[in-house]
């Protein structure tokens, strides 16, 4: 046999056995079975396209449904801190521009087009036979985005706060939608959660305009009869969600079963929808929540949708007099406290950490997208709990839901360290600093490669910090590189990631031994240890020790590299901002004593998705297996 076709089958062997060890046999058995019914067209004889026109419940029959909605009193703000807000409506207006991903600006005239790269996907192929991702298609995300409907909540906003009526400009636009995507074919009927939000956003501009006499009774039917095919879309596959995929997906597929069930009683399958969604949803938040609070994307963006999830979910079930299993009330009041720890309280930013497609699914305050305040501020306030800070811009979100705190007193968190085992998460606290650590196992699929991360806040300054993640569907070396090791503050072995890199999201080697703790002896100190870089040839422990001093910026920073092969060099890696560059100095030793020369390399910076910057990147390489770090500062930092 050729060597090399020898060596690929056998590579081939070990991959699917990790495969098999990470996922468990049933993933694989049920992934298998999926591909072969989409290739053969079972999986398409499914999903009919263009089904008869069915009538469900005249507008009038629907108004008069004993079904409540949010309340609907958010106040009106200030004109002079709703300008970026009229900006944005006055350009979708005017120009059909839109704010991707919370940051970009595209022209979207036709459903059909990714604005990144001009692709047109047809509307006449089932949505089986269209990929993710291709060359000459781009990321199929950018033609999601619009799609998703979010963009709606501009549009009430403004209307609310202006005391505007625009009505006839966002019901054209699900009926242009409608007629554009026919059920079951083209992009945007690829994926169940898009699905998901684009019919919960619906329902929450129903209700809102629902006496505008741009609902017509026409209109009313054709939105109905799209709503009900599309949830008979996600029930439908609601099972790859939950065996194949089992993260937000599954969350945001399952609560929109169970809310379309509640909120529209008339679909022959509702009550069914009702049922098997709530049951659904309180399994998947049982399981992807762990008992301290951390969630099995390891993702701080992914973790806020599931909070604006659980906002939706439990609101409405209370309004509608129903409750949820105990277990969804625990696991979101544990999220709530694990988010607000790793809070900078001077921005309510948190760390740039993990996987981060820009998504936040409900928009109703004018925060910036890195702000979390809104989201925890609504879930605070729906579990009945004292607002997390002040009053703010950031209550509006609440206030859309019906919600207001009252006379209540916010509670800060405490200055304090902090250790979330299961998740893998340790923190500290102290005097306007956030210290925050990831040192973790996995039982759950990993996003990146990135233990004994550690990310520095000072008085509202991310002075050492996460690259981000750029881009889902791109080229390889982006990929590896904002998933890898090398873009998070921690040691690589030569250029190895700390797990083996597979395709697209797949990890293998997955880390599966790691310790970690505060202790307290005068100064804070964290150690944590994980056996990772097994495709080395054998398992390298790397333990990491920071040490910060109590009352000063200061911190020791110690790496040991146990088991690396001789020889091969060990690379301590650090993302320094612009403001650390400015006032903060980093100087590191290998174990003789011997001062390492920084190496200021090519670094990339992600802070939404689809875009990157180059920034610095210091590297500090030895042969030897100890690099002691100091970070301090060197100026009085600038407020």
């Amino acid at each position: 046999m050729n060597p090399e076709l020898k060596t690929m089958m056998l590579d081939s062997i070990a991959n699917l056995f990790q495969l098999f060890k990470n996922m468990g046999v049933g993933y694989v058995a049920f992934r298998a079975k999926h591909e072969v019914e989409r290739r053969i067209g079972l999986l398409k004889n499914r999903f009919p396209a263009n089904p008869p026109f069915q009538e469900f419940i005249s507008r009038e029959e629907w108004k008069k449904l004993p079904v409540f909605f949010f309340p609907f009193f958010p106040g009106q703000l200030e004109k002079k801190n709703l300008q970026n807000l009229n900006k944005r409506v006055r350009a979708f207006q005017k120009e059909d521009l839109l704010t991707f991903f919370s940051s970009q600006s595209y022209e979207v005239s036709d459903w059909l087009i990714n604005p990144d790269t001009h692709y047109r996907y047809s509307a006449q192929k089932h949505w089986t036979e269209i990929p993710d991702f291709s060359p000459q298609a781009g990321d199929i995300k950018y033609v999601w985005e619009k799609s998703r409907f979010a963009f709606l909540y501009d549009l009430v906003r403004y209307d609310h706060h202006f005391g505007e009526d625009q009505s006839e400009l966002v019901f054209s636009e699900i009926e242009s939608w409608i007629n554009t995507n026919p059920v079951n074919r083209g992009p945007n009927w690829r994926c169940s959660q898009e699905i998901s939000l684009r019919v919960l956003n619906w329902t929450f501009v129903l209700h809102y305009y629902r006496d505008s006499p741009a609902l017509t009774p026409a209109r009313f039917g054709q939105i109905m009869h799209s709503i009900y095919w599309q949830m008979r879309h996600v029930a439908s596959h609601i099972q790859f969600s939950l065996r194949a995929v089992r993260n937000n997906h599954a969350l945001t597929e399952t609560l929109a079963l169970y809310l379309v069930g509640l909120l529209y009683p008339f679909f022959p399958e509702s009550a069914s929808w009702k049922q098997k969604g709530k049951g659904w949803f309180e399994q998947e938040i049982a399981y992807q929540i762990y008992k301290d609070g951390t969630f099995l994307q390891f993702s701080m963006n992914y973790h806020r949708v599931v909070v604006q999830l659980l906002s939706w979910g439990i609101r409405l079930a209370h309004l509608n007099g129903e409750r949820w299993a105990p277990v969804v009330y625990e696991r979101a009041k544990t999220s709530l406290h694990f988010l607000r720890v790793c809070q900078d309280t001077a921005t309510g930013w948190l760390p740039n950490y993990g996987a981060n497609d820009g998504a936040l699914f409900f928009p109703l305050s004018e925060c910036h997208f890195r702000i979390f305040r809104p989201q925890l501020y609504a879930l605070a306030l729906v579990l009945g709990e004292a607002p997390p800070y002040e009053s703010g811009p950031w209550a509006e979100e609440a206030r859309w839901l019906g919600l207001d705190p009252g006379t209540s007193v916010p509670q800060p968190i405490p200055d304090d360290t902090y250790a979330f085992d299961k998740g893998g998460y340790y923190v500290l606290r102290e005097k306007g600093t956030l210290t925050f650590l990831r040192c973790g196992h996995y039982k759950d699929r990993p996003q990146q490669a990135d233990n004994l991360h550690l990310d520095l806040w000072v008085n509202g300054e991310n002075i050492l910090r996460d690259a981000g993640s750029y881009l889902y569907n791109t080229e390889e070396r982006w990929t590896r590189y904002f998933a890898g090791t090398a873009s998070h503050n921690t040691v690589m072995v030569g250029d190895l990631d700390q797990m083996r890199k597979g395709p697209r999201f797949i990890w293998y080697e997955w880390v599966r031994e790691s310790r970690a703790g505060w202790f307290y002896s005068g100064d804070r100190m964290f150690e944590g240890h994980f056996a990772g870089f097994h495709h080395s040839g054998q398992a390298v422990k790397h333990r990491r020790r920071v040490t910060k001093t109590p009352g000063q910026l200061r911190w020791l920073v110690e790496d040991w590299l146990h088991g690396a092969s001789a020889g091969v060099p060990i690379q301590q890696i650090w993302h320094p901002s612009e403001y650390f560059l400015n006032n903060f100095s980093l100087t590191a030793q290998e174990q003789s004593g011997h001062q390492l020369p920084p190496a200021a390399t090519e670094g990339w910076y992600s802070e939404t998705y689809g875009e990157k910057t180059t920034t610095a990147r210091i590297v500090f390489t030895t042969k030897q297996r100890y690099i002691k770090t100091e970070i301090a500062i060197t100026t009085s930092p600038k407020h």
